[in-house]
């Protein structure tokens, strides 16, 4: 482990600094981070007949499971009323992915590695750009050593992807893993925390993908600045087999940049 839970200065709280909007991305967060024992079992499957992989595997998901505790410990200061393990039960009853496999979904291991590339690309963004919105002392210290973890994550995961880049020959393979991936980000995973997050058991509202894959949105898209999602679309292209810094990574990060404003503005008007 890079760092643990007690060097955390949790003395430091001050509820007054803490933003709603902020509060609710955190809570969907916390769940999604601390399910990671599905995704360990489903990898170590994949490199079943790699120990070293497994090996990063294993300490990327007690890391993840980590970042999970942590966002738990700082949303229950924040909100003493957050039954965080109520909540990460009804969670894993929408979010359930197949761990007996014995091979990637992605149809190569190479292929599994880029995919968790785009995800470490999108996590490590999202951190840093929490922490440099938020005034709130002890989610900012979090929030910088989780996303220092996300980056070395992408790393390891990206140096395993070249150890198995064989598994996923042409620059169009990978391209399309690392755009399918990124299309997921609509599912029920995060709809389904933010809604298993912020909304408790014996709530009148029902769960609905949509609305509530908007409600995140509307939260993790107002966090994000131009730098952050530049940063985003460079290490989404470099798992894509793009020049991170090349011609065609600058037009998508202006045009990222300015669909993401507009998606801003229409889930201001529109998503609970």
């Amino acid at each position: 482990m890079r760092w643990t839970l007690d060097r955390i200065n949790w003395d430091a709280f001050d509820a007054s600094k803490v933003d709603p909007d902020t509060l609710k991305a955190v809570k969907a967060a916390s769940l999604v981070e601390f399910n990671s024992p599905d995704y360990v079992s489903y990898l170590s499957r994949v490199f079943h007949d790699d120990d070293r992989v497994q090996g990063n595997i294993d300490q990327w998901g007690k890391e993840e499971a980590q970042h999970g505790r942590a966002l738990a410990a700082w949303a229950k200061l924040a909100d003493p009323d957050f039954d965080f393990e109520s909540a990460f039960e009804r969670f894993r009853e929408i979010q359930k992915i197949n761990t007996e496999v014995d091979e990637s979904l992605r149809g190569s291991r190479a292929g599994e590695m880029i995919a968790r590339c785009v995800v470490e690309s999108g996590t490590s963004s999202f951190y840093t750009a929490i922490k440099d919105q938020t005034d709130e002392p002890c989610l900012k210290q979090i929030v910088t050593f989780m996303a220092a973890d996300e980056f070395a994550h992408y790393r390891c995961f990206y140096e395993i992807y070249k150890k198995y880049e064989h598994e996923l020959p042409g620059k169009w393979g990978r391209i399309k893993v690392a755009l399918s991936r990124v299309s997921e980000a609509d599912d029920d995973e995060l709809a389904g925390a933010f809604y298993c997050g912020n909304y408790p058991a014996g709530t009148d509202v029902s769960y609905e993908r949509k609305p509530f894959a908007d409600a995140y949105q509307k939260r993790a898209l107002g966090i994000y600045q131009r730098q952050h999602m530049d940063r985003l679309i460079s290490m989404v292209a470099k798992a894509g087999g793009l020049d991170p810094h090349g011609f065609l990574t600058t037009k998508v990060q202006a045009f990222a940049w300015w669909y993401m404003q507009g998606q801003q503005r229409k889930l201001a008007r529109t998503a609970i």
